[in-house]
């Protein structure tokens, strides 16, 4: 690897030609190096695994990022890209923070690094049957309200849902 400082020849010069590769770095160096071959590089399971949900990740986010106005909207205000923001979103789940059982209604407390798009509040009985499901609402400060008309202790399960589709489950 060389380093090129002050010649006018490579000034500005980024990119692979032939073999070469030239590099600008932020201190105004230009490293010349020679391109990797990754030509018998053989990937684990886990790897291609991931890959596949990197390819899912940018499939959903070129579509998102033109058709969501939240995530145009977030990029103006943090200064990126809005399909770098769709594409976070779609990595990152919602978080359930706190479920409150008080009297005739459910609060729960979700975040989500864009925007919780919907929450679901599943009642069971003690037998494990189906009571009460419904959407909640959304209420202040990242919290969501569900009227229930079933008065009994029973489980209460929570699904918090984001605009990527991804869901964070919740027992209580």
């Amino acid at each position: 690897m060389a380093k090129v400082i002050d010649n006018k020849f490579t000034l500005g010069l980024s990119g692979k030609y032939g073999n070469i590769i030239f590099r600008q770095m932020k201190d105004g160096r230009t490293i010349v190096a020679s391109a990797p071959d990754f030509s018998h590089r053989v990937f684990s399971k886990e790897q291609i695994r991931s890959q596949g949900r990197f390819r899912q990740a940018v499939a959903y986010a070129r579509e998102a990022a033109k058709t969501h106005p939240i995530y145009a909207e977030l990029a103006q205000q943090r200064l990126q890209p809005a399909y770098n923001i769709a594409l976070s979103d779609w990595f990152h789940a919602p978080v359930i923070h706190e479920v409150q059982r008080q009297g005739g209604r459910i609060r729960v407390k979700a975040t989500d690094n864009v925007q919780v798009a919907r929450v679901q509040i599943t009642i069971l009985g003690k037998a494990g049957q189906t009571l009460e499901q419904g959407e909640a609402t959304a209420a202040k400060n990242d919290w969501w309200e569900f009227k229930t008309t079933v008065r009994s202790a029973g489980k209460v399960i929570v699904e918090a849902f984001d605009l990527a589709g991804n869901c964070t489950k919740h027992e209580a």
